[in-house]
């Protein structure tokens, strides 16, 4: 499913950064995880194998409906091509919530400065603590109820 079923006698060390991260996958797969956490799973690969990671992690998507894949990510282009639902983390709290059409649309100054990769802006516009806000009730207990279930606590 991974794609590196020709690697299985191999040494970890002899892997590339893209085939462990495929390994990791595999492994959570094989424990029949029903929620995959990736940190950063496109972290150091060049875009051919970023993009693969993507491919990837749609078709766990489509192959395993119920599965929840969380991922933590600075690569726009990745959450771009597999994200359903985006979390922007802000001053230690949510600065936005939502899909993907509502972020690209937004016209909060720092959401525009996100999306765009523009690098400052004036002060007035995003000064430190302004913009987040908590998490959700509904996202809350969702991720919670997904988690419980995940580690066997009903």
């Amino acid at each position: 499913l991974v794609g590196i079923s020709e690697k299985a006698d191999v040494y970890p060390g002899q892997l590339s950064g893209g085939q462990k991260q495929r390994v990791a996958i595999a492994r959570a797969l094989a424990g029949g995880a029903n929620i995959l956490l990736c940190d950063e799973p496109t972290s150091g690969l060049d875009p051919i194998s970023a993009a693969r990671m993507d491919e990837l992690l749609l078709g766990m998507k489509a192959q395993h409906p119920d599965m929840t894949i969380v991922s933590v990510s600075h690569d726009m282009a990745s959450v771009k091509a597999i994200a359903d639902h985006v979390i922007v983390l802000r001053d230690g709290g949510i600065g936005y919530e939502g899909d993907l059409a509502g972020l690209a649309n937004s016209d909060d100054p720092y959401l525009r400065r996100f999306m765009d990769r523009t690098p400052s802006a004036p002060a007035q516009e995003d000064g430190p603590g302004q913009g987040g806000y908590p998490l959700s009730e509904q996202s809350r207990a969702l991720m919670h109820e997904a988690l419980d279930a995940w580690l066997g606590r009903n």
